[in-house]
């Protein structure tokens, strides 16, 4: 599946929620990523994060997507990680 994450963390834990996220996920942008994951990973990314986050401080909203194909992708502005092509 094909999976859009945000997450709000506090400043004290937010470092651990960037670090869990980038083991699965691309990063895109400040406490953004995306990616196609597993269900496996998926379930151990979401148990990762639900044991670090403290339920009345931190948030995380996850968009799932079966693939890709009705969508698209724009971009305005910075573009904070470049993703490259590499064939």
């Amino acid at each position: 599946m094909f999976v859009i994450l945000v997450y709000d963390f506090e400043v004290k834990r937010v470092a651990r929620a960037l670090k869990i996220c980038r083991k699965y996920l691309t990063w895109v942008q400040n406490s953004v990523f995306e990616g196609e994951i597993g269900e496996a990973n998926y379930t151990k990314l979401t148990k990762e994060l639900t044991k670090l986050m403290d339920r009345t401080e931190d948030s995380v909203i996850v968009y799932r997507f079966q693939n890709t194909k009705y969508s698209r992708r724009e971009t305005f502005g910075l573009i904070k990680n470049q993703q490259e092509v590499i064939l």
